[in-house]
């Protein structure tokens, strides 16, 4: 398996690279001298060759780890000389183009675009670097499309965090996917041009996906039924409810409407099964690898090329063309290949969980999945089936599991029963949508399809969604770091070692990795059960603050958040499950009483109103910190003439014109100051 030996190296480049930020120079050279090495060996004798086998196989380890820490660095746009950052400052216009239609948010469009120039000292300099645009919602021109050129006036920000303890890192994504900046329209702030960019892969791809929605949308009458078929045929996911798409995650069938590899695979049973009647036939040897490359790559494309499908498409590519010339690889060569190949285009795709998934359940399927398969034998055909799919199933869960707790910190506990349901009917919608395209010029066939795809998809909803209802369909609130899931992929390997190879070193290793496992979460439950921090979270137009103490929280905020929702669940629900924390109606240690916080060593306000309830005195009172939230109506010296404070908090709540006013006094004053819509969630220790 000499591929997977240097896809290894390769990736431990890319680290090495990207988390130490080592400049070009140290890799090229490592890479010219290995390379020299690898010709000299060339020239030696036979004799000699096998002498310096080991050097030879070490050179090339280490030429990959150079090609791994370049690609790392060259692919980072904000190396490039052309890179935005480089160019524009704040007021500049620039000129965009828009690489995909207008996506309908819930107060605006999106698009995503890349800067052609900026407009410096009257002259437009070439630049480079994709931004993210929103439209604000109104009288929005029907002409902006994929390719629309536009002059904009309205200034670039960066992405940002929210901060939030545990929260996603939405920058660190978007960088990864070299996007750098974002920008907030209004009607004045651009020009549209008469110009166009388009590329003819780019029209191809965007016209394919508004055909096959156009076909979806006349023949499937059912807006959430409409919204899965979408996400299932081509990926689409603009339309999903977003309670959905929490149903699936929860019962552990994401994947069908996440486009996945298993897509991929059953496009390609499709074409294997309508080749095979031919297969005496001289042509098909040639028809069949071309044809069933050409169908995987376009719906590859159609599908927006995300690196699941497109591993699958590269592995099924190397399949084909092997079986074409009478060779089967290896099929961890051939998986470590597309991966290689993916790597090479993007090396910031080993940071995709997507990606990191994909491989992990065809890695853990080709692994266990026939010994899993021997654990039962049924002469039924029916209950073979069900016991195939099943197993292949389970397969997939063994080295997935460390990741889905890592990323999702959820176990769902019915998998296996969803996945039987769920797997065989998005099969045959998969086909059915797919026969739907293709009657769809001959509208009474198209119309009976249309509504049997449309009641399978209702089906499957309503099963996903009653199973998502249950008390035990999932087990939540677990939280694993990356140490952790290093642990348990070793406490894994080590059992899957010592079953296949019936060695007892391997199951001690495996116990080994599970005691530190299980000592380090110990030590992490201790330390979180003693911690008492006040947090003040960063929700746009919301006030949210959670006050712990223990295993134990209060929550102080506005209603809305107060309860599970998809915003608290977003911005709340990660902090808590991070800190090992539940809600309670008091804390032992700290109390909170009038908008005060008093713990042993620290007085808090939390000021949400007019300062009418603070008349003057002659003393003034003191606080460690103090939060103003909701709008408050105050000015920063009436506040310094009442309170002697070391810092003042102003949470995300409060309109911007405000916050930017009293961070403005604050500076003036030389008062200390902490601006959460600016900086982040605040946190401090109580």
């Amino acid at each position: 398996m000499p591929i997977v030996r240097l896809l290894f190296s390769m990736v431990l480049g890319i680290l090495i690279q990207y988390h130490l930020s080592l400049p070009l120079l140290p890799f090229v050279i490592t890479l010219i001298i290995t390379a020299l090495i690898l010709l000299g060996t060339n020239f030696l004798s036979i004799a000699n060759k096998f002498l310096f086998r080991r050097i030879t196989a070490v050179a090339f380890l280490v030429l990959f780890i150079s090609i791994g820490g370049i690609l790392s660095f060259i692919k980072n746009g904000t190396h490039e000389k052309e890179w935005i950052g480089n160019y524009y400052k704040s007021g500049l216009p620039f000129m965009i183009t828009l690489q995909e239609p207008l996506v309908a948010k819930e107060k605006s469009y999106k698009a995503l675009a890349t800067v052609e120039s900026v407009l410096i000292n009257s002259h437009w300099q070439p630049v480079k670097g994709n931004i993210l645009i929103y439209f604000i919602k109104g009288n929005i021109p029907s002409r902006l499309t994929y390719g629309s050129q536009l002059i904009v006036t309205s200034p670039l920000l960066e992405i940002q965090n929210t901060g939030n303890p545990g929260s996603f890192n939405y920058r660190e994504h978007c960088l990864f996917n070299h996007i750098y900046y974002q920008s907030f329209l209004k009607a004045n702030d651009y020009i549209i041009l008469n110009s166009t960019n388009t590329t003819f892969i780019g029209s191809l791809i965007i016209d394919a996906r508004f055909k096959v929605l156009s076909v979806l949308r006349r023949y499937i009458a059912n807006k959430e039924a409409l919204s899965v078929a979408e996400a299932l045929l081509i990926g689409y996911r603009d339309d999903l409810d977003r309670d959905l798409i929490q149903a699936y995650n929860n019962t552990g069938v994401v994947h069908i409407i996440i486009i996945s590899g298993l897509r991929m695979g059953m496009i390609y049973a499709m074409l294997i099964w309508f080749f095979n009647p031919f297969k005496t036939n001289r042509w098909v040897r040639f028809v069949k690898p071309i044809t069933i490359i050409i169908v995987l790559w376009g719906f590859c494309l159609v599908a927006g090329a995300a690196p699941s499908v497109s591993r699958s498409a590269i592995m099924f590519t190397f399949i084909v063309l092997g079986e074409s010339i009478g060779r089967r690889a290896n099929i961890y060569n051939n998986l470590a290949l597309s991966a290689l190949v993916i790597l090479l285009i993007n090396p910031f795709s080993l940071w995709d969980a997507g990606f990191q998934l994909s491989y992990a359940a065809m890695l853990s399927i080709i692994v266990f999945y026939k010994s899993i398969r021997s654990w039962c034998s049924f002469q039924n055909k029916s209950l073979d089936f069900v016991w195939n799919l099943s197993a292949v199933t389970i397969a997939a869960q063994v080295l997935t599991l460390p990741l889905i707790l890592f990323y999702f910190h959820q176990l769902p506990t019915l998998f296996l029963f969803t996945n039987l349901l769920a797997v065989p009917f998005s099969c045959i919608i998969l086909y059915t949508e797919l026969l739907l395209l293709f009657v769809s010029p001959m509208p009474i066939p198209a119309i009976t399809l249309g509504k049997f795809v449309g009641w399978m998809l209702e089906v499957m909803n309503t099963y996903i969604t009653n199973v998502n209802n249950l008390p035990f369909s999932v087990w939540g609130d677990i939280h694993v770091s990356l140490m952790q899931m290093l642990l348990l992929y070793g406490v894994i390997i080590g059992i899957a070692a010592g079953v296949m190879n019936k060695n007892k070193s391997w199951f001690i290793t495996s116990l080994t990795f599970f005691v530190i496992f299980t000592g380090y979460r110990g030590i992490d439950f201790i330390i979180k059960s003693k911690h008492q921090k006040l947090i003040v979270y960063n929700i746009p137009q919301h006030s949210a603050m959670d006050i712990i103490d223990g295993n134990h929280f209060v929550f102080v905020g506005d209603s809305l958040l107060s309860e599970e929702n998809i915003l608290s669940n977003f911005h709340l629900k990660p902090s808590r499950v991070l800190n090992r924390v539940t809600i309670s109606d008091t804390l032992s240690a700290i109390s909170f009483q009038k908008n005060i916080i008093r713990s042993n060593n620290k007085t808090i306000l939390i000021i949400n109103k007019s300062l009418s309830d603070y008349p003057p005195s002659i003393q003034k009172m003191k606080f460690e910190a103090i939060i103003i939230t909701n709008n408050s109506t105050l000015e920063m010296t009436r506040l310094t003439s009442l309170f002697d404070c070391n810092l003042y908090v102003f949470d995300a709540s409060s309109s911007k014109t405000k916050i930017d006013k009293w961070v403005k006094d604050a500076t003036d004053a030389h008062i200390n100051y902490y601006s959460v819509a600016e900086k982040g969630a605040f946190e401090m220790d109580l």
